[in-house]
This record gives structure tokens, C-alpha cells and sequence, in this order.
């Protein structure tokens, strides 16, 4: 694992196009427009596996702890550790800055969403317990039209 450089950003969509592509399997079409490390433009929150990059992890903060942001492995590279490593490491970064934890937004029933990340201690968490950053999010994440089947925020 390592923080990306400025100038492969760009080079890390065609990563994050070709996963979300997987997508189409279980029924979900995400909607035209950038994708999310398009929109980065701090290397300093992307984590790269690989070299040459096989896979990528976007992080920020939100209500004082670490959000993923993305994770995005390309289907080449799958099932050889890639997605867990950056897991890692984006919950060993989060520990070792003193933040309380990491939350994401993801897909409920894609195998390869909620009940994976649950292998690394995530567990939904109930929108009562959500900080108003991470309301914004959601809320934002349902006006790009992402909410295409049920999603659910989970921490570690």
C-alpha cells in the first residue's frame, strides 16, 4: 500500500469504471458522470495497491472519522487480496490519526458490498446515530441518483 502520486489520479478511473461495471450483474446501472477519484484532487486521500495500480482507495473525513469514500478494485485483479489490504489500511491509517472510526455508504445485498465489509468489523449503522456531515452525504448520494437499490451506512 501506498498514497497515490498526483499524476496517476487520472490513470485510477479506468479502475474505478471497470468496478463499478460488476455492478450491471446484480441489476445496477450507475448513472452517467464523473467518477469519484475523477473529483479527487488530493493524492494525499488516495491508497494504492499494486504496481501498476490494480486497485485504490478514496478516503476523507466526515463527522470526525474517516470515511471510504471509494473502493475500487478492477476485475482483473480480484480475489487476490487487493480489496482487503486497502480495508486495512485505511482502518490502520484511521487508528493511527486517532479518529474514533471509519464509516462508509454502501450497497445492502451486494455480496461484495455490506456483507464483505462486515469481515472487517463494519456494521450498519442506524441513522440515529448519524452526524449531520454524514447526513449530507446520504442525502447527497440520493440526489446523484446512486440510491439504486438499498444502501446503508456502516462504521468500524
Amino acid at each position: 500500500m501506498r498514497w497515490a502520486e498526483a499524476g496517476e489520479l487520472p490513470a485510477l478511473v479506468a479502475i474505478e469504471q471497470a468496478a463499478d461495471g460488476l455492478f450491471a450483474e446484480v441489476g445496477i446501472v450507475f448513472p452517467e458522470g464523473t467518477t469519484m477519484v475523477e473529483e479527487a484532487d488530493d493524492p494525499a486521500r488516495v491508497l494504492v495497491a499494486g504496481e501498476p495500480p490494480a486497485g485504490f482507495a478514496m478516503i476523507g473525513w466526515v463527522d470526525g472519522h474517516v470515511h471510504l469514500d471509494q473502493l475500487a478494485v478492477h476485475p482483473g485483479h480480484m480475489r487476490q487480496g487487493h480489496g482487503g489490504a486497502l480495508v486495512r489500511a485505511v482502518l490502520d491509517h484511521a487508528a493511527a490519526l486517532g479518529a474514533p472510526g471509519v464509516t462508509l455508504t454502501t450497497f445492502r445485498d451486494v455480496p461484495w458490498n455490506a456483507p464483505w465489509y462486515e469481515r472487517f468489523g463494519f456494521a450498519v449503522l442506524p441513522e440515529a446515530a448519524w452526524g449531520p456531515e454524514l447526513r449530507a452525504l446520504v442525502e447527497h448520494e440520493r440526489e446523484l441518483g446512486l440510491e439504486l437499490a438499498p444502501r446503508v451506512v456502516m462504521r468500524a
